[in-house]
């Protein structure tokens, strides 16, 4: 259940990202399909890739005292785009890295807020 309750919190994330910020559209007639297959393709890219992101990139981490994170973020967040419109034909487009920075820091807040409030109805 909390899978499920994740996966939709997420896709609310996205979509918040989709809505807000310039250069993050979705090209498609049935959107909130391409939004929760986003939301899975992210977590993956989230589960996967970013990790060994942070890992190679930790001495600019330490250097820049975490801001560096913001570009890996958007990084993985311009990733998954990439790997929706590529690998699964979604149509789910980032038009360069400063919409996906952005995009990553509306899923990271957006996401946290959603965790709070739904913490608070536990």
């Amino acid at each position: 259940m909390k899978l499920i309750v994740r996966w939709i919190v997420a896709a609310l994330a996205v979509a918040a990202a989709a809505w807000l910020v310039p250069g993050i559209r979705i090209e498609s007639d049935t959107a909130w399909i391409v939004v929760g297959v986003m939301a899975v393709i992210l977590g993956f890219v989230n589960a996967i890739i970013r990790p060994i992101l942070a890992f190679l990139s930790c001495g600019f981490i330490v250097l820049t005292l975490g801001l560096f994170m913001l570009i890996v973020n958007g990084l993985t967040f311009w990733l998954a785009s990439w790997i929706a419109i590529n690998w699964f034909d979604i149509g789910f487009y980032v038009d360069g890295l400063w919409p996906a920075i952005l995009g990553s820091i509306v899923v990271s807040v957006v996401t946290f807020l959603l965790a709070m409030v739904l913490a608070e109805t536990e």
